[in-house]
């Protein structure tokens, strides 16, 4: 705590930080208080696994259905993520205890193939999505001791798992849940002494049971009767129809956590003592560039400059060093210039994206009970982005001598996100072929080709308008007419070398929230750290621009001066290491086995680990580019 509060020179910045570590509620969705007997409606999101990455509408199985099934209107981000916010029947209202309710007016007949499909959904160990008053349903799972201290066995601890199974197996035999235990906790709240106390939902949980139709004795006016345990499980046959009993039972009590409050128990289910570790972790390797990058400019680079600016010996100097002997090729453009200003607009656009996005998420403004927030943010934040990413690629593109800015400002726009939105789109054509509620609509994609084409584009070429006549970026050395030829390198120098070496420190900066990231991802879990997930990109940034500068510094020793695309080619070798563990992660934490599943990781991964890249390689390139100005201005060229 000590070492991150030393990095934290702003006391404001500190307070924030410390307020969203600490996973407090700031401003989110209005609290609703409810009367005694006030409806409480049930709502169901999706089913989602981790086995399979498809995500499925609620009523694509058999359940019992209300009179009248009426969608929410969702935003952006929920319909990319795949939610579809349905109605159900389950009649809850606020402190009415309910022993047990049968839904569906009495047992429901599955045909062969629903009951073909529920098993598949069991062996694909799909999990159901419910929310009561937009919080989310959770299983209590029991946590015992290994050592058996008494016959008791008491649990020392809970854990909490979201959403509910949709069965278990057992001998190869399918068991769904057919009957589920509602357990709502409500907070009063003060009132004065004429009005009616107002309660507030603050947790929502959930016991899943099994149990056969026989032993459900059910009455006329819809109620049933739980049997005693231990009682006989409902199994669902594939090969035949089933009869099915739908029921549920509501149980209310009171609890102290106030509405503020009650997101806590889903988003500190992870461990944030590693999270400091990580924090830990990240500044000792930023330490240890920083040591590198002072022993190179404070030792070494200083005293090549005063070498070079010494009157006599000019010849014996320019043999000890070779920096300066590439002046006259340093600022020679590159190859597809164009093409480079358009990645690197495309990579300003991201940066300016993530740090907002992260930053106003730190503040609590994007919290998980507004669902699609995050995700809707983002989208609209890249697509307005576009009048920066534009400036820069247009002052670049210019400062490398091109002409057509035209044809410049349409590559950036449609470079990036053309590929991003090819890779999409053929990955949702598998998705609609599931028939998954991943799959996103038509509509939706007319509506994301309109912000493209009809917000991002002219932005971006109104930056790039004004990038382009601004004035170009002064380089402090003229260019020669003829290049310089280029000895011969050694093998460390080697592109791939230098990836493998300029990735490793800044993604050791950041693999332990990687981690969070991906399990928040894949795993349907929630990620609310976005304090840490702050000072970790911050740190992220310094080391990335450390090396980078690094890197740069023993290419133009060699003699190498071809450095604008080697340098954002490796400043981005974090992302190479980002590859190598979402696979290590697909084969150890996933289990995976089918090929639309897998297909789907290993496509969003690849989109993934090149947005990373893209990022990652600007920052460098843009610090290389700052060091490389820098250190010519600072020596006499005759």
């Amino acid at each position: 705590m000590a070492v991150v509060m030393e990095l934290l020179t702003w006391p404001w910045f500190l307070l924030l930080f410390i307020h969203a570590a600490d996973c407090f509620y700031v401003p989110g969705v209005a609290p609703i208080n409810f009367n005694e007997g006030s409806d409480v409606e049930i709502k169901a999101v999706k089913l989602t696994s981790s086995r399979t990455q498809l995500p499925y509408e609620y009523y694509s199985l058999p359940f019992c259905q209300p009179d009248k099934i009426t969608y929410k209107a969702e935003n952006l981000g929920e319909v990319l993520r795949g939610d579809r916010i349905v109605n159900t029947p389950f009649n809850v209202q606020m402190l009415k205890m309910k022993m047990c309710e049968v839904l569906c007016k009495g047992p429901a007949t599955l045909k062969v193939e629903q009951s073909k499909l529920i098993a598949e959904r069991i062996r694909e160990e799909y999990y159901v999505h419910l929310i009561a008053d937009n919080l989310p349903v959770a299983t209590r799972l029991e946590v015992f001791s290994g050592a058996e201290e008494d016959d008791k066995k008491k649990p020392k601890e809970y854990q909490f798992e979201h959403g509910y199974r949709l069965g278990y197996t057992n001998n190869q035999k399918f068991y769904l849940h057919n009957h589920l235990s509602f357990l709502l906790y409500y907070h009063k709240e003060e009132v004065d002494v004429d009005e009616k106390p107002t309660f507030r939902v603050v947790r929502f949980e959930v016991l899943p049971q099994s149990i056969k139709l026989e032993d459900l004795k059910t009455d006329d006016k819809g109620g049933c009767s739980m049997p005693e345990p231990p009682f006989p499980a409902q199994e669902i046959d594939p090969t035949k129809e089933n009869k099915v009993l739908f029921s549920y039972s509501v149980h209310w009590e009171e609890s102290d956590i106030k509405w503020a409050s009650r997101w806590d128990t889903y988003l500190t289910m992870s461990d944030v003592q590693i999270h400091w570790f990580s924090i830990i972790n990240s500044v000792v390797v930023v330490f240890f560039l920083s040591g590198i990058l002072s022993m190179i400019i404070i030792r070494t680079l200083r005293k090549d400059i005063a070498n070079y600016n010494k009157e006599d010996d000019i010849e014996d100097t320019m043999e000890e060093s070779g920096w300066k002997l590439v002046h006259g090729d340093v600022f020679r453009p590159p190859q597809y210039p164009m093409i480079l200003s358009s990645v690197l607009g495309s990579g300003i656009q991201l940066f300016c994206m993530v740090l907002i996005v992260i930053f106003v998420a730190m503040l609590g403004m994007l919290s998980p009970s507004s669902r699609g927030a995050l995700m809707t943010t983002s989208c609209f934040l890249f697509v307005f982005m576009g009048v920066f990413g534009g400036y820069f690629a247009g002052r670049l593109y210019r400062t490398l001598k091109g002409h057509r800015w035209k044809k410049g400002a349409f590559c950036t726009t449609v470079l990036y996100p053309g590929v991003v939105f090819a890779v999409c789109f053929v990955l949702n054509c598998f998705i609609w072929g599931e028939h998954s509620s991943g799959a996103v609509p038509f509509s939706t994609m007319v509506a994301l080709l309109c912000m493209w084409f009809g917000i991002s584009l002219p932005l971006i070429y109104l930056g790039y308008y004004f990038g382009f006549r601004k004035k170009p970026y002064d380089n402090p050395v003229r260019t020669n007419q003829i290049p310089r030829q280029i000895p011969e390198q050694r093998w460390y120098m080697n592109k791939f070398v230098g990836i493998l070496m300029a990735g490793i420190l800044p993604f050791g900066a950041m693999f332990i929230e990687l981690f969070f990231i991906f399990s928040a991802i894949w795993e349907n879990q929630f990620y609310y750290l976005f304090g840490f997930l702050f000072l970790v990109f911050v740190i992220l940034v310094v080391s990335c621009s450390q090396i980078s500068i690094v890197m740069v510094y023993f290419q133009l020793c060699a003699e190498d001066y071809r450095w604008w695309w080697r340098t954002f080619v490796v400043s981005g070798g974090s992302a190479f290491y980002v590859l190598i563990y979402a696979i290590f992660y697909f084969v150890n934490k996933l289990d995976i086995v089918e090929f639309i599943p897998s297909l789907l990781y290993f496509g969003y991964t690849a989109l993934m680990v090149l947005s990373f890249w893209l990022l990652t390689g600007t920052i460098g390139f843009y610090a290389a580019y700052v060091f490389i100005r820098k250190i010519y201005a600072a020596v006499k060229i005759d």
